[in-house]
C-alpha cells in the first residue's frame, strides 16, 4: 500500500507530500529553533497519517493531548501511573495497536527520562508476532538522548538514552519508525541523530547547528546561512521519503491545536494613570477585614517554654481494620493471582515492591521476603493450589535458577494431576519467554539436572517424568502445528 502524506507546498506552489510507507522503513529528523513550527509541523503529520499507521507520542509538554478529541488517541497521563503500570499500557498498546499520546507534562526532568525510556522499551521488547508498524513521534528529543551528561541522574539518562537508540537503530525491524524532533541538534547524540534518512530544518541561529543542518541536508557550509533566513513554518526537506534534493517547505495548516500556544499581543486595558493607581492601591473588603481583626498579645517567654514542654500530645491514627491471619492470606493469595495473570516480563524486585503496594492497598501487610515471594508467584503462576503440600517440589526446585521455578512446578502439576504434557508455547509463557526454542532447551537443562526425564514416542509425542516422586504426564504433542502456507505460483510452466 502506497499512502501520501500532504505537509504543505513547496516556493513554487507544488504539493509537497512525504511517502509514508517509505518513511516508516527510513525514519525521520526534525530540527528547528523554538518558535520555527517544529510541533505544528509534527501535527501535521500525526494528523495526516492518523488513520494509516498507528501512532504513538512521546509528548514532554502536554502538546499533543488534543489528538485524543478529534482521533483515536488514548492520551495517557504518566504523573498518574507507575513504572510498572506504564510498562503494561505499552505491552497493551504494542498488542492491540492503539495510538496513544504519553503525556509527561506533570513528571520531574529525571522522572520523564525514566518513563519514556520504559514506554519504549517495551515496545522494542513486544513479541515478533506483534511488530506491526508504529510512526513514535518523540518531541524535544534532545531531552531523552542527550549529547552529554546534564542535571538529570547518569541512571535516567542511560536508560533513556539506550531506548532512543534502540529506537533509531534497530527498530525499524520490529516496526518501529521513529520521527524525532530536535530544538538543538548539538545537544542530540549523534548516534540517534545519524540513524535518520529523512530530514526537515528549520529555523537556526547558532553556527554549530547551522554546520550540523548543513552537513545532513547535503549543503555546502557557505549555504548554510540560508538556514538562518528560514520563516515560521518553513522548513528544508530532503530524503527518500520526500525529495532526492533539498527542497523549502511551507507547512500547511492542522485541525487541531496545541493546549500551549505561543504568545499573542493583546490590547492593555483601557484607563488612565489615576485609574490604574486606584485599582493597584485600592483596599478591598476582603484586605480591611484582614487589617482590622485583632492581632493576639505575644505571650511571655516563659509561657512559650512552659507550652513547649506541655504540648498536647498529637491526634492519634485510626487504626486499619484488622483481618485475621486466614484472612490476610486470602487476600495475598488474591493478589498474587492477579499478578500471575499479566505480563511478568519485568524485573523480580519491580514485581515484588508492586506486590507490596497492591497489599498494602487492601489493608494487608506483605510479610514475604524477596525469596518467599519468588517462591509463591512461581506458585500462582504455575497454577498450583495453594493448600496441597508442594514443598518437597519447591525443595527439588530450589537448584534451579528463579526464572525456571515457575515452569518446573506448571510441568510438576501436570504430572502429578497426569494431564498431558504442556507444550512448548505453554511453556514459553511461564518462562517468560517469546520463544518456544528457548523453553525446548530449558527443559534440556533441567534433565541434565537429574530433576526430570523427557521421553518422545514414534509419534512424536512427549511425557515428562518425575522420578523422585514416580509422577508421569500424560504424553502430548509438544509442538503446536502451524498453519500451512501455500507457496504462491512463479506464473512459469
Amino acid at each position: 500500500m502506497t499512502a501520501k502524506i500532504d505537509m504543505g507546498f513547496d516556493g513554487a506552489g507544488r504539493a509537497v507530500e512525504i511517502d509514508l510507507e517509505e518513511l516508516l522503513a527510513t525514519r525521520l529528523l526534525v530540527q528547528g529553533n523554538s518558535g520555527s513550527g517544529k510541533s505544528h509541523l509534527l501535527r501535521r503529520l500525526l494528523e495526516g497519517s492518523a488513520g494509516l499507521v498507528q501512532q504513538v507520542v512521546i509528548d514532554p509538554e502536554g502538546d499533543f493531548v488534543s489528538l485524543a478529541d478529534a482521533f483515536n488517541h488514548i492520551a495517557v497521563d504518566a504523573a498518574h501511573y507507575s513504572l510498572i503500570e506504564i510498562e503494561r499500557l505499552a505491552a497493551r498498546a504494542r498488542e492491540h495497536r492503539a495510538s496513544v499520546v504519553l503525556n509527561l507534562e506533570g513528571l520531574e526532568a529525571d522522572d520523564q527520562l525514566r518513563c519514556a525510556a520504559a514506554f519504549l522499551a517495551t515496545l522494542f521488547e513486544a513479541p515478533r508476532e506483534q511488530w506491526f508498524p508504529i510512526l513514535v513521534v518523540v518531541d524535544e528529543a534532545q531531552l531523552f538522548a542527550p549529547a552529554a551528561a546534564g542535571e538529570v541522574g547518569e541512571e535516567a539518562r542511560r536508560a533513556s538514552l539506550g531506548a532512543m537508540t534502540n529506537l533509531m537503530c534497530r527498530g525499524r525491524k520490529r516496526g518501529l519508525a521513529g520521527v524525532i524532533a530536535t530544538q538543538r541538534l548539538a545537544k542530540l547524540a549523534k548516534n540517534v541523530a545519524a540513524e535518520a534518512s529523512n530530514f526537515l530544518m528549520g529555523r537556526t541561529f547558532l553556527d554549530i547547528d547551522m554546520a550540523r543542518a548543513a552537513d545532513l541536508l547535503g549543503m555546502e557550509r557557505k549555504q548554510a546561512d540560508q538556514i538562518r533566513d528560514l520563516t515560521r513554518g518553513e522548513f528544508l526537506a530532503l530524503g527518500p521519503a520526500i525529495s532526492r534534493r533539498p527542497i523549502s517547505v511551507r507547512i500547511g495548516s492542522v485541525a487541531t491545536s496545541a493546549r500551549n500556544v505561543s504568545p499573542k499581543l493583546m490590547p492593555l486595558p483601557t484607563a488612565d494613570a489615576d485609574g490604574l493607581r486606584e485599582r493597584l492601591f485600592t483596599v478591598d473588603a476582603q484586605e480591611t477585614l484582614a487589617l482590622t481583626m485583632p492581632v493576639p498579645p505575644v505571650p511571655p517567654m516563659a509561657s512559650l517554654m512552659q507550652s513547649a514542654v506541655t504540648a498536647p500530645a498529637p491526634l492519634a491514627v485510626p487504626d486499619m481494620p484488622e483481618l485475621d491471619e486466614a484472612e490476610q492470606a486470602a487476600v495475598r493469595r488474591a493478589v498474587l493471582a492477579e499478578m500471575a495473570l499479566e505480563d511478568a516480563r519485568v524485573p523480580l524486585p519491580q514485581l515484588y515492591q508492586d506486590y507490596q503496594v497492591r497489599c498494602r492497598m487492601r489493608g494487608v501487610a506483605a510479610n514475604e521476603t524477596l525469596d518467599g515471594f519468588r517462591r509463591q508467584f512461581a506458585i500462582a503462576r504455575a497454577g498450583l493450589d495453594p493448600d496441597e503440600d508442594w514443598d518437597d517440589v519447591l525443595a527439588l526446585g530450589e537448584t534451579l535458577p528463579e526464572d525456571m521455578l515457575a515452569p518446573f512446578l506448571g510441568v510438576a502439576r501436570a504430572a502429578r494431576a497426569e494431564e498431558e504434557c504442556p507444550d512448548n508455547e505453554a511453556l514459553a509463557v511461564l518462562y517468560q519467554t517469546a520463544s518456544p526454542s528457548r523453553a525446548r532447551r530449558m527443559l534440556e537443562f533441567i534433565e541434565e539436572k537429574g530433576l526430570i526425564v523427557v521421553r518422545v514416542d514414534l509419534t512424536g509425542k512427549r511425557s515428562i517424568s518425575f522420578p523422585h516422586f514416580g509422577w508421569t504426564t500424560l504424553p502430548a504433542i509438544p509442538e503446536q502445528p502451524k498453519p500451512h502456507v501455500a507457496r504462491r505460483s512463479s506464473g512459469r510452466r
